[in-house]
């Protein structure tokens, strides 16, 4: 009886902490999406009811043509190709230049090779606002000023993705190298052959964050751009802010839509981000 009582004794323990846990986490998750079903509701009101039926997530009649309003108060289409086109080069640009500087630093061993690694990881603590006027002084040099070309530069080279890559390729096995070299390949056919395949859910996991880091970007198309056209999507809800003052519904609407493309890629590809943090882990 007493290993009996005992045992039930443990369960309740259990059961009791499970439920401390799960209630801390039901807390996170509600203190975390609160403000986004906040918007998506504000967005389908009209400004007499935003602030008067705050807290009422459903709308009674929803305002669907906030969002259309949105389009052709501004040139929204423009600010969304922009936007696109500057995310799509930087992640690719990262995803390159990081794979192949981690390659680098995980299977081609040259002298100080560790030290030039942890020295190029040390870029990290400095502050961007510490650089924020070379670069500008750099770009303006160039010519690069109101230029896309300056922010798809400015995110090309991403320490944390070379540390994030190097990681993952360090727990690779050498003999795949070895063996590859023996039957004659190349050492960019290793890296692109054999490399590169197995490494998918480290570079997917990188190209959200670049993905992610690009797209919300709001600082430096501020610092760089100063024509309309060449607005990305965070610049673009400014100056529609700037344009419609309070108009919050408006704006609640466009900021929704700025969000849609990065939800919908997170939800597709959220199965190997997971993964990919998983096994990058802190080894080398």
């Amino acid at each position: 009886m007493n290993d009996r009582s005992r045992t039930a004794g443990l369960r309740k323990k259990g059961f009791f902490r499970k439920g401390i846990v799960y209630l801390l986490l039901l807390i996170i998750l509600v203190v975390t999406i609160l403000p986004f079903v906040w918007m998506l509701s504000a967005s389908l009101k009209n400004q007499a009811t935003i602030f008067q039926h705050s807290m009422q997530l459903i709308p009674k009649d929803p305002i669907w043509s906030n969002y259309s309003d949105v389009w052709h108060k501004v040139p929204f289409a423009t600010f969304y190709w922009n936007t696109i086109k500057v995310t799509f080069l930087s992640t690719a640009g990262s995803l390159i230049s990081a794979s192949l500087a981690a390659y680098a630093f995980a299977k081609l061993k040259f002298p100080g090779s560790n030290k030039l690694f942890l020295l190029y990881l040390a870029t990290m603590m400095i502050p961007g606002q510490a650089i924020m006027i070379p670069q500008f002084t750099t770009m303006k040099h160039l010519h690069l000023v109101n230029s896309h070309w300056a922010l798809i530069l400015l995110h090309l080279f991403n320490p944390y993705g070379v540390f994030l890559l190097r990681q993952f390729f360090v727990q690779l096995p050498g003999d795949l190298n070895e063996s590859a070299r023996i039957d004659g390949c190349s050492e960019l056919g290793i890296f692109a052959r054999i490399i590169l395949p197995l490494a998918k859910p480290a570079l997917v996991t990188l190209g959200i964050f670049s993905l992610l880091w690009s797209w919300n970007d709001f600082l430096q198309p501020l610092i760089y751009l100063s024509k309309e056209k060449l607005y990305t999507i965070q610049m673009g809800i400014r100056y529609f802010q700037q344009l419609n003052g309070t108009d919050y519904p408006l704006i609640m609407a466009a900021t929704t839509m700025s969000l849609i493309p990065i939800i919908i890629i997170y939800l597709f590809a959220q199965r190997y981000f997971i993964e990919g943090i998983a096994v990058t882990g802190t080894k080398g």
